[in-house]
This record gives C-alpha cells, sequence and structure tokens, in this order.
C-alpha cells in the first residue's frame, strides 16, 4: 500500500495535510493554510521537493530528539517531521517522505 497525503480543516477552520506512509503512520505534517487552494499548493510543493534530499532540514531538538523539516525552493518549510528517538528513525522518516510524496494520493478528511 502507498502513500496518501490526507487534507482536512481544523478546529481553527484551517486547511492542513498530512502525508502518510502505506502503514498509516504520519511521516509529515503542514502548517495551517487559509484556504483549501493554499493547502493543495502545499501538498504539490512536497511531491516537487521531496525527492531532493537536499530540501529536508535535519534537526536535532534541545530534548534529545531527532526532526526533520522539508523546504521550498525558497526556503520556506512545507512540511515537519514528529520528533523521533535516534537519528536512524528520524533519517527512515525522510526516506519515507522521499518515497511516498510524488506518487501519493490525495484524499479529503475529517480532522
Amino acid at each position: 500500500m502507498s502513500g496518501k497525503f490526507e487534507m482536512y480543516k481544523d478546529k481553527a477552520g484551517e486547511f492542513r495535510f498530512r502525508l502518510k506512509a502505506g502503514n498509516g503512520q504520519i511521516i509529515l505534517a503542514s502548517e495551517g493554510y487559509k484556504d483549501k487552494s493554499g493547502c493543495k499548493n502545499g501538498i504539490e510543493s512536497v511531491k516537487k521537493n521531496a525527492v531532493d534530499e537536499g530540501r529536508f532540514k535535519k534537526i536535532d531538538t534541545k530534548s534529545g530528539k531527532y526532526a526533520f523539516s522539508l523546504l521550498a525552493a525558497n526556503h520556506q518549510v512545507i512540511g515537519a517531521s514528529q520528533q523521533y528517538e535516534s537519528v536512524a528513525s528520524r533519517d527512515n522518516g525522510i526516506q519515507s517522505v522521499m518515497t511516498n510524496a510524488s506518487e501519493a494520493a490525495v484524499v479529503e478528511v475529517e480532522a
């Protein structure tokens, strides 16, 4: 089973997306968008940028956890990961986004 983007409206009325791997785990989440078209553009940006490993910013948190962000060409964050316990888990998350994003279907769901 391949990954998918879930697009939804949050409690504040903003549109967001999350990329789920084939196993259902959330591997990337967006910030809020004022309208659905902005959210769709964000998904397209993820699909385009996720194939370039250089677009991923690896983050070491102060709490000893690891995370990553996916950046657009203009260095704007278009998606962020959860926090991982290890560098290897974070790097696996990046590989999962690279593998799943470009072919992932987009579905609308309830928050």
